[in-house]
């Protein structure tokens, strides 16, 4: 459950970040770019782990 709420707060940065950018705020776009791709990540990294926990268990 985790993982699907870094997945859900990497979106709506991304959304952020789309709805920054037609409005002309570069910056915050870019921050919240950057925030998003973090997060899936660091989303793809648990799932990962938890994937190869999942077989070997």
């Amino acid at each position: 459950m985790e993982e699907t709420t870094m997945f859900r707060w990497a979106l709506i940065f991304l959304f952020i970040s789309l709805v920054a950018a037609v409005l002309g705020f570069g910056g915050i776009s870019f921050i919240a770019v950057q925030l998003a791709q973090v997060l899936f990540y660091i989303f793809l990294a648990g799932f990962a782990v938890f994937l190869v926990a999942g077989l070997l268990g």
